[in-house]
């Protein structure tokens, strides 16, 4: 029902229209809302790109799957390994120390860490469950294979020679390789920061969308809330007899709707009560603004429970419903007191 203009007084805004509009602006808001929303999610999902894989079917092949590094670089460690243990000095460092065959009683007095080829493997290949992260890695447990042959054993020793010899010839194909890992080296720690900046552009641009997104709801509620205080100006005040139809329509809602029906006098009444056992509603208290949105909310609210048919209420909705017949008694009460 469209409310009649006061005479003199401007036309009046169809407030079916006004619900519309009301409709309309809060659609719109949960659209923002969402977008915040999706703007969260979007910053806690993580992307990677798998890199490719290196082959090898060599003793020192396989290290794209295992180790983490470049793979190119690895494989070329890879072939410099070849090059040294293909050689027949290479025997004694290829497995563990067998300090017991061999009656090595202070040998792990003197050598803390020790080191053979075969634990190198194992763990380019990650048989042992640990892995290399770069070949400086494996370059320095190479050398510390050598460093403690010569350790242990004197200058004039077989192994001791056989291993200082090996360390030149590695230490000739590490300085072939060097540039190259260099090189690598260098592109990770760009990499890492153009990284870092480009994570910290994205979240300064989700921080900056986040707060434009709330700007706009801020200015969305207060665009609303001056509609409706001009829709209010401009429309006839609620009569006496409205007021009091009013009131039994309450009596009428739902608990749901009835608890809807609170919050609508609470947002302009922030003193307001809707959680208390018994409420007082009095609607000449009220603001034209609430008595109006109470009106249309109240009536759009019966005729939805008119098209709905009855079912089995509990005990918990019957208990609701004392509480509501309750609450509409005491404003029909207040309502014919009114002169």
């Amino acid at each position: 029902m469209t409310p009649a203009v006061a005479e003199g007084a401007p036309p009046a805004a169809a407030p079916e229209r006004v619900l519309e509009t009301e409709s309309e602006v809060d659609a719109f808001r949960r659209q923002l809302e969402r977008r915040v929303n999706e703007v969260v999610d979007f910053d806690g999902k993580k992307h990677c790109s798998g890199g490719r894989k290196a082959g090898g079917g060599s003793r020192y092949g396989p290290y794209g799957g295992h180790s983490r590094g470049p793979p190119d670089l690895f494989r070329l460690f890879g072939v410099i390994l070849r090059e040294v243990t293909s050689r027949d000095w290479a025997r004694p460092f290829m497995e563990p120390v067998d300090v017991v065959a061999l009656k090595l009683d202070d040998y792990y007095e003197i050598i803390s860490k020790p080191m053979d080829f075969s634990t190198i493997q194992n763990k380019m290949e990650g048989k042992d469950g640990s892995k290399y992260n770069n070949v400086r890695e494996i370059c320095s447990d190479v050398r510390l294979i050598f460093a403690n042959a010569m350790k242990y054993n004197d200058e004039q020793n077989a192994v001791h020679r056989m291993a200082k010899r090996l360390l030149e010839i590695f230490e000739e194909k590490w300085l072939q390789l060097l540039p190259k890992v260099e090189n690598e080296e260098r592109r990770q720690m760009e990499e890492s920061k153009d990284a870092v900046g480009t994570n910290t552009s994205r979240e300064a641009a989700i921080a900056k969308l986040a707060k434009d997104t709330d700007d706009e709801l801020s200015e969305i509620n207060k665009q609303l809330e001056k509609l409706r205080k001009m829709v209010v100006q401009r429309c006839r005040k609620i009569t006496t007899d409205e007021k009091r139809k009013l009131g039994a329509g309450l009596w009428h809602l739902s608990p749901e709707d009835l608890s809807k029906a609170l919050e609508i006098v609470a947002q302009d009444n922030p003193s307001f009560q809707t959680k208390a056992e018994v409420v007082d509603l009095d609607m000449d208290a009220q603001s034209e603004t609430t008595l109006w949105r109470l009106k249309f909310f109240v009536k759009e609210a019966l005729e939805r429970r008119a098209d709905v048919v009855p079912g089995k209420v509990d005990e918990n909705a019957k208990r609701k419903r004392e509480i509501c017949d309750a609450l509409a008694k005491t404003a029909l009460k207040r309502i014919k007191k009114q002169p």
